[in-house]
This record gives C-alpha cells, sequence and structure tokens, in this order.
C-alpha cells in the first residue's frame, strides 16, 4: 500500500489567531493562541487519501523536554484539564484534513514544538510541523484568570497604551504611555523574559511545570523587571544623575526598553523609576495574557522599621529636614494582575497587587506580591505574599515634628495622609479612576483638592497650658499651572477670647517624588495681630519667575509655621504639590472616519508659557500608528509663541489607539506631553 504523506502543514494563523483574540500578534513568525481552547491545523496530503479504518494520526506538543502525545480522534468531547485532539466535527476531508487541537486551560504558557504522526500499515513517519505560542485565556471560563466582562478584557490584556497618574493628590497628572505589546518583537522578548529567568535557568523542567500558574509567572516576571538579582530589564536610578544612560522621564513606552533589553543580550537598561517599572510589567503580563493594569498610589509610605509610623521633621521656619530613614513618596506606582487565588481560598480572588520597583526583599528576592487588594482592606497580614509592606505603605500613621537645635517645639499626627489617594485609568475612556476603597475602609469623602489644617492644643503639641490656642488652615486657591502664579490661602483663626500676636514662617522648597525637599526656592515672613476669636484669611502668591526650575515632574513641599510670641506655642502644617506642566494639543482632520491602511493627518501646537524663550525636541509616537517615532527640532520660541506641526499616520488595525507627543527642552528641566485618542474602525 503507498505512504501516507504529508504535502505540508497550514497553521491558519489569520483565522486561529483571529478566534483566539490574538491578531494583534501578527508581526510574531509563530502562531499565537491562547489556552483551554481549541486551534485549527489543516493538512494536505500528497498520494493516496486518509483512511480511518488503517491510518492513526497522534499529535505531540513539546515545552523543552516536556511532552504530550495524544491520538486524533472523531470525538469532540473535550475536557478543560487535558489535551485533546480531534478531526472537524463538520466533516473529514480524507485528502486535506483538518485537526482541532485543545489545550488545557491551566497549560504553562510559552513556546511548544508541534508534532505529527503518522501510523499506518507500512509503519510510523514522523514529521515536524511548527510552533505555537500558548498564553493565559482571560476568555476562558476554567482558566485562573478569567475576567467575566469584555469591557475588562479588552482595557486590561488587549489595550496596547494607557495613563500613567503621577504628581501629588492634590494635582495629580496624566502620562501617556505605550505598552506596544504588539510591536515587533515585543512578545518574543516577553517569552524570553521567562527563559533567562534563574528560575529557568536553575530548574527548566520545574520552571514549565509550573508556569500553568499565574501566581507563579508573576513573582517571577515581578522579579525579571528589576535587574537586583538577576540579568533583570531594568536597572534602577534615583540619583538624579542619568549620564550613563536615559532620565526615566524620557521614555514613552515599553518597546524601546523591551528590544534595547533583547538586543544587549539581555543587559539591563538604564534607568527606570516606580512608574517605568510598573508599565514595563504592564506590558509583560498583558502579553502573557494575564490581565493587568497600573496602579498610583499617592503618599506612599515606606515604613523602613515595620512600625506603621513615618517621621517628618521640619525646622522652626518651616523648612523640612531629613532626619528620618522612613520616606513618604508623593507618589508610588505598581501593577495589580487579575487571578484566582486557590491557594488562599476564594475570598482572595480578584486583584492582586505587584511591584516590580526593587525596595524590599520577598523570600530573598527583590520582588513583590501577589498581595491580594482584599487583604491589605482587610489587614489580612498572615497571608502570602507581602501583604504586611503594602499594608504600610497605604496605612502608615504621620508624625510632624517641629525642631529648633535637636529640641522637639510641636509634635502631630495625620493618620489620613498616606494612601490618600489610590487611583488606575477608567476603563473605555482617559480619565482616572478612584480605587481607594478597595484597600483601606474610607472614614470620608476625600476630594481632589483638599486643604491641610492644625490646630494648636494639649493633644498636638507639646507646649505647656491651655487646650484652647490657634488654628491654622492650607489651602491651594487652585491647581497649579506653569506660567500662572501659585495661588494660596492661609486661614488662621485665634480660639481664645485674648488678643495675640502671632509670627508667621511660609517655605517651599522643590523636591523630587521620592526624596526630601532640598534647597528653599521662597519663603516669605510677617507678624499677623488676631483679636480675641478672630479669623483671618490670607491670599499669597509664588510668581512664574520664581518657581519655573520646578515645573515638570519636580514637586513643591510649602510649609506655615506659627508661633505665638507670647507662649513661643508653634503649629505646622504643610501641602505638597506639583505644578502642571504645559499640554501640547493634538487635532486630527476627519477624527471619526479613522480607517486602517489609509494614511491620516494629525495637526500638534505648543505655545510657550514660561517667560524666557525655548527650544529642544519635539518627538511624536504612536503604537499601531506610527512605525517609529518622529521628530523634529524646535528653534527657540520666544514666550507666548505657537508652533505647528502636521504628523501623517496610517493605522495597521482596528482599535482604540494613542497618539502621544512628547517635548524635551534643552533649557528648562522639563518635558512636555500631550496624546490624542484616536479610535479605529472599519470603512
Amino acid at each position: 500500500m503507498e505512504d501516507l504523506t504529508i504535502q505540508y502543514v497550514n497553521l491558519e494563523q489569520s483565522e486561529n489567531q483571529k478566534s483566539h483574540r490574538t491578531e494583534g500578534f501578527s508581526s510574531s513568525k509563530a502562531l499565537v493562541v491562547r489556552r483551554g481552547a481549541p486551534f485549527r491545523v489543516s493538512l494536505q496530503l500528497q498520494g493516496r487519501a486518509f483512511n480511518p479504518q488503517t491510518d492513526t494520526l497522534m499529535i505531540r506538543v513539546l515545552l523543552g523536554r516536556l511532552y504530550v502525545t495524544m491520538p486524533v480522534t472523531f470525538s469532540k468531547k473535550v475536557s478543560p484539564s487535558s489535551w485533546r485532539a480531534y478531526f472537524n466535527p463538520e466533516g473529514l476531508n480524507p485528502q486535506s484534513p483538518s485537526i482541532f487541537i485543545c489545550t488545557p486551560a491551566s497549560a504553562s504558557v510559552g513556546t511548544y514544538k508541534l508534532q505529527l504522526y503518522v501510523l499506518s500499515q507500512s509503519g510510523q513517519k514522523r514529521f515536524a510541523i511548527g510552533h505555537f505560542v500558548l498564553l493565559c485565556n482571560p476568555w476562558c471560563r476554567e482558566d485562573a484568570v478569567f475576567v467575566p466582562f469584555e469591557d475588562q478584557r479588552e482595557e486590561y490584556v488587549q489595550n496596547d497604551s494607557g495613563l500613567l497618574y503621577m504628581g501629588t493628590s492634590v494635582n495629580h497628572v496624566s502620562r501617556p504611555w505605550s505598552f506596544d505589546q504588539y510591536e515587533a518583537d515585543v512578545l518574543e522578548t516577553c517569552l524570553n523574559l521567562l527563559q533567562v529567568s534563574p528560575q529557568h535557568t536553575r530548574s527548566r523542567r520545574r520552571d514549565y511545570i509550573k508556569r500553568g500558574d499565574p501566581i507563579y509567572i508573576s513573582r517571577v516576571v515581578s522579579a525579571m523587571i528589576n535587574c537586583e538579582d538577576d540579568c533583570g530589564v531594568l536597572k534602577g536610578n534615583w540619583s538624579g544623575d542619568f549620564k550613563q544612560g536615559v532620565n526615566p522621564s524620557m521614555w514613552t513606552g515599553s518597546g524601546d526598553i523591551l528590544r534595547q533589553w533583547a538586543r544587549s543580550g539581555f543587559s539591563p537598561v538604564k534607568y527606570g523609576q516606580c512608574w517605568v517599572f510598573a508599565a514595563i510589567m504592564c506590558t509583560v503580563m498583558r502579553v502573557l495574557g494575564i490581565p493587568c493594569r497600573v496602579v498610583t498610589n499617592f503618599n506612599s509610605a515606606h515604613d523602613t522599621n515595620g512600625n506603621l509610623v513615618i517621621e517628618e521633621y521640619y525646622s522652626e521656619m518651616g523648612k523640612k529636614l531629613h532626619q528620618s530613614k522612613d520616606s513618604i513618596w508623593n507618589f508610588h506606582v505598581w501593577v495589580e494582575c487579575w487571578m484566582t487565588r486557590r491557594d488562599l481560598g476564594s475570598g482572595m480572588d480578584g486583584w492582586q497587587v505587584l511591584d516590580p520597583t526593587p525596595q524590599e526583599r520577598s523570600r530573598g528576592v527583590f520582588c513583590c506580591g501577589p498581595a491580594p487588594v482584599k487583604a491589605i482592606r482587610d489587614r489580612r497580614i498572615d497571608l502570602v505574599y507581602d501583604i504586611p509592606f503594602v499594608y504600610a505603605e497605604v496605612n502608615a500613621d504621620v508624625h510632624t515634628i517641629v525642631v529648633r537645635q535637636g529640641r522637639v517645639l510641636s509634635h502631630s499626627t495625620d493618620t489620613e495622609r498616606v494612601g490618600s489617594l489610590i487611583c488606575t485609568k477608567a476603563i473605555g475612556f482617559p480619565r482616572l479612576r478612584n480605587i481607594t476603597a478597595d484597600y483601606k475602609h474610607i472614614k470620608s469623602p476625600n476630594p481632589s483638592l483638599r486643604s491641610r489644617s492644625s490646630t494648636m492644643s494639649e493633644d498636638s503639641t507639646l507646649r505647656r497650658g491651655s487646650s484652647q490656642g490657634v488654628s491654622v488652615s492650607l489651602a491651594l486657591d487652585k491647581a497649579p499651572v506653569a506660567g500662572e502664579p501659585v495661588l494660596f490661602t492661609v486661614k488662621v483663626i485665634n480660639k481664645e477670647p485674648v488678643a495675640k500676636v502671632i509670627k508667621e514662617h511660609l517655605n517651599a522648597q522643590a523636591k523630587e517624588y521620592n526624596h526630601s525637599p532640598s534647597d528653599t526656592f521662597w519663603e516669605a515672613h510677617s507678624i499677623i495681630t488676631l483679636a480675641p476669636m478672630e479669623a483671618k484669611v490670607l491670599h499669597y502668591q509664588i510668581a512664574p519667575a520664581q518657581y519655573e526650575g520646578v515645573v515638570g515632574d519636580d514637586l513643591v513641599n510649602l510649609a506655615v509655621v506659627l508661633e505665638d510670641e507670647a507662649s513661643q506655642d508653634r503649629v505646622l502644617v504643610s501641602e505638597e504639590f506639583n505644578i502642571a506642566s504645559p499640554q501640547i494639543t493634538i487635532q486630527i482632520a476627519a477624527e471619526d472616519s479613522i480607517t486602517p491602511q489609509k494614511e491620516h493627518t494629525a495637526l500638534v501646537t505648543f505655545t510657550n508659557p514660561f517667560s524666557m524663550p525655548v527650544s529642544g525636541v519635539l518627538t511624536v509616537a504612536g503604537a499601531g500608528l506610527i512605525q517609529g517615532k518622529v521628530q523634529f527640532r524646535l528653534l527657540p520660541l520666544r514666550s507666548g509663541e505657537r508652533v505647528q506641526q502636521n504628523i501623517t499616520f496610517i493605522p495597521k488595525m482596528v482599535g482604540m489607539k494613542m497618539l502621544q507627543a512628547s517635548l524635551s527642552l534643552a533649557n528648562i528641566n522639563s518635558i512636555i506631553r500631550g496624546f490624542k485618542m484616536v479610535s479605529v474602525s472599519n470603512a
């Protein structure tokens, strides 16, 4: 009898990736599918046709040296827990049979080899028929990363752009970021990240077996984003000196970083800070099929001694001092991944905190999580992983101490400042979503613009005497914007039936989000007279020429110290805020009719709000819209002058895309940004 011979095999990449919602990975040479769902392979036979009476087909899939072999049956009945292969249930074409391969919903993530064995009366033959990449499947109910709502799957798995929230809770800033998961080489680099991890190099077999578990995958990835224990992706740098690499504020997307890491032979990319670490991890997790979102915690505590107390020191003139190892970052960025926690019970399913920024070791390695958000809210510090550390980040108390020559002048406690706002990007819209209540039990509503206040009393100071005193509050009149004065109000109330003379000291210092402030750049001092029980409202402003050096990523620590001349009691109130950078605007012609594979035009506009001329480099990028990046050199632009630039782009596929522009100024330490969401639809 004539041999049964395979002429060629078609992995039906276009059809399979469409049904598996992986068509965005079209640049990959390998077939990309999701576990727990069947994919089709078509055979073309040479010579005689397939005879089910005398011939048997066997499929073998291999992950490293692990493999499973399964017969191709005529039964479509499959199990979510086992590998199965079956002929097209619509009917067998003997000359060109179609085979469906169904993977378990808990199968390991990775790149598999696919082999076909033909058993006939003339013997056995083996054919290598290609490779396929297997990812987690949030659409599959049996998968541990299953998400029940389509809009969440679109946002947290398929969306290749997003917003990272920075600044302060008083004046938060949304920074556009391109996750780039569908860009060339990004999928392959994310898979290589698993391959070069210490877990894989120590025991390939054990690593492959455990890769079915998103808990395991997420801890591996969390450690591999930073390079402290391995050949991870990013080197952190908070020194302010970035001469050996790239200033973290310059990055606009994940693709450049991941490709540079891969091209260098997996040498760490320089440099990253928390939002870059988190954004890269979000890209990797979305590529692997695990729902992920970037989360910002404003006023994030780093409690070095674990007592849930952060101490901050000020001079009697309102200057913040660097006297404590504890710190509060104005913001800290991590990610949440969605998964079931079979190791902890169903009550801990859902969003899990993972933090790839190297701060503390977890079981000997710089990684953090997955820590269930529900466990953080309920203070379940007895559970894994790293819940006490994350709990402190959102719940520590702040003790503020005014000192002079080592002597404590006053002391107050704030129980609401840490974790004052925890947020992420809203589903389907470019706006903030407040998720603070997911992490902690909220005592009272927390408006985005709130005043800070303090009171001289026996509870909040170490003074002797009456429990009645002076109270002070500080409030920004509006969110500060570059080019406009910073306007704020100080309200002082005499709570005693005697007149008072008060010395007032105001102090503004520039600071980075994770450091104590630097030198004072603005101050004011005055004498306030208060009649018995009188309240006074005082208005102040800081002119643009006085603060222009702190526009952009830098922040401002503003403090007010009041001193009662008679009793020498002191009270302090402070606020930290950012001065929002000017915006680049992007307008798109006929934006309601953007279609794939057609050229469209955008107009990018910037107006100089600074008091001095500025120059720099304008960069425009857009995953799925522009190949690479487009750059223009901006000639000196006088104060108030406007520049416009036309950009052409050709969308590759249907969906919501982001066009973003950034202007790196040469003479001011600031990067100006802007973005425009682009809806690409079929004609």
